[in-house]
């Protein structure tokens, strides 16, 4: 089980301590946790439930958890905190950045991209950046954020432009299908990425 969280654990925000990894190594029980089938609209409602659910079996006892579809590990204490982050969101934006943090996993590297696992739990496609782009982290995470808090009413299409700011760099999206995994995979986007690279000069 050791190896197991240590594959999935955190990369961009660490939080798993010496006391979790003595849990994970002397547990003795396994429960698998399923959430219910959503529809494109749910998908937050549904991971928020799932979150809380999840944060009320460590209240209880439990003793590290993992998301299997997304392959992300938090420690006990950032399970909790985004929990809790979630539960007082007031806006979408709030919720959006609990949620994301909470279930996807970045960067997973693969033939020269950095790509996000687990957007599809929220209903929207992963992000995809070329691994030798220095500030991938943010853009990745600003987009990601984006798809999930603004959903612009239009949608977003190939060859549209995307900035950090105003006045910043632009990338351009380009959309692409998921085939790095098998559509019975659980790490499958059936929603596929959004591809960010530098717009020509």
């Amino acid at each position: 089980m050791r190896a197991a969280f240590e594959a999935c654990a955190d990369r961009a925000s660490p939080s798993l301590t010496a006391e979790d990894w003595a849990a994970i190594d002397r547990h003795s029980d396994v429960l698998y946790l399923l959430s219910p089938a959503f529809a494109d609209g749910t998908a937050l409602d549904v991971a928020r439930r799932t979150l809380a659910a999840t944060a009320a079996l460590l209240r209880e006892g439990a003793t590290a958890a993992k998301g299997e579809c997304s392959g992300i590990a938090h420690g006990r204490d950032r399970w909790l905190e985004l929990a809790n982050e979630a539960d007082a969101a007031d806006e979408t934006l709030d919720l959006a950045s609990a949620l994301f943090t909470a279930w996807v996993r970045r960067p997973i590297s693969d033939a020269g991209w950095l790509y996000s696992c687990g957007m599809h739990l929220l209903g929207q496609p992963d992000v995809e950046c070329p691994a030798d782009d220095q500030d991938w982290l943010r853009w990745m995470d600003v987009l990601a954020i984006y798809l999930l808090a603004e959903r612009p009413p239009d949608g977003m299409h190939s060859g549209e432009g995307f900035r950090l700011s105003a006045d910043g760099p632009r990338r351009v999206l380009e959309h692409t299908a998921c085939e790095r995994y098998e559509t019975d995979d659980p790490f499958f986007n059936p929603y596929g990425y959004w591809r960010l690279t530098p717009s020509p000069a």
